[in-house]
């Protein structure tokens, strides 16, 4: 299995009238064709930042793209339209992602028609298929946003995403406005997708329980930075970052009875405008020592296929018994 997508050292700052955000800052992934990575970290840390630079939504500061093997760090506008097809985005906000003067089958339609290879009798044909695959009665065929609820939205911006064919999907949040049973129905929807049309996810959420389900490795990022990335199961069994044992301690226990030490985390948090040297992590860190403030830690991969940037990440679990 290949490598569909690789990022190198990628970085997207913003000006601000305080300085420059530091919203990405130096992050090194691969995504192996057909599998989901869960990028997690809180709100604010850079994730549908990432997913949007990789996408060329936002243009990058610094670093490299591949996808399938090419260079698209830097396209120019018929480039970009070409990749438009092989890479594709759910957003999170169902409704606000939407045009509300735009039928259900004029929004999945839409891509077809900029794309202007299908004749309408085509694209209708197009349209029904895809309403089909995501579970849209055709009744709803003209129906608008504000007409149906947000699990039946979702569904038209997977559609939607769908309709040139892409390889590569990244998926911003898109079950966090949901209620949970919805969310259970289109995160079922979306590995049904994957498994019949070997699709390629990056699925952005804060959710650690959902990102166990679906993906099959994980990206931890805090303030814009990867504190730590391995496969699922290993990240959950063995945290090394203290950042990801503070948020894995989060996950509430559905056994009342088993009693689970939560990490309650103290301190102010790091701003990412002009950030200073040192690990950002430190001013929360219980571990934190003078290096942590002087030198910002190295990704370091301390077991086979898990890297973690942390300087005392050894000591630490050798002190936990991990």
């Amino acid at each position: 299995m290949s490598a569909i997508l690789q990022v190198k050292n990628l970085k997207k700052f913003f000006k601000t009238g305080k300085g420059i955000l530091h919203a990405v800052d130096g992050i090194t992934f691969d995504i192996q064709e057909g599998e989901t990575l869960g990028v997690v970290g809180e709100s604010g840390c850079g994730k549908s930042t990432l997913g949007r630079t990789i996408l060329h939504l936002l243009d990058n500061t610094g670093g490299q793209i591949f996808f399938q093997g090419k260079d698209i760090t830097k396209v120019n506008k018929k480039q970009l339209r070409e990749l438009r097809e092989d890479m594709q985005i759910i957003f999170q906000d169902p409704f606000a992602s939407l045009n509300p003067r735009m039928s259900l089958s004029e929004t999945i339609a839409e891509p077809m028609v900029i794309e202007g290879r299908l004749s309408k009798p085509e694209i209708e044909k197009r349209v029904f298929q895809l309403m089909d695959t995501v579970g849209l009665a055709r009744r709803l065929l003209n129906t608008y946003p504000h007409e149906l609820d947000g699990g039946r939205r979702q569904r038209i911006g997977i559609a939607r995403a769908l309709a040139l064919n892409p390889k590569f999907v990244v998926c911003d949040e898109p079950v966090s406005a949901l209620d949970v049973s919805i969310q259970a129905q289109i995160i079922n929807l979306m590995l049904d997708l994957q498994e019949n049309l070997g699709l390629t996810y990056m699925f952005i959420t804060h959710d650690l329980s959902v990102v166990r389900y679906i993906s099959q490795n994980i990206l931890v990022m805090y303030l814009g930075q990867m504190v730590e990335h391995c496969e699922v199961d290993r990240l959950f069994e063995k945290p090394l970052h203290p950042y990801t044992q503070a948020l894995l301690s989060a996950i509430p226990e559905p056994d009342i009875h088993k009693k689970k030490k939560r990490i309650i985390l103290k301190g102010e948090l790091t701003s990412p405008i002009n950030p200073k040297p040192g690990c950002r992590f430190a001013p929360r860190c219980i571990y934190a020592k003078e290096a942590c403030f002087q030198k910002g830690p190295e990704l370091r991969e301390l077991e086979p296929g898990h890297v973690v940037a942390c300087h005392y990440a050894e000591e630490i679990n050798q002190e936990k018994g991990a």
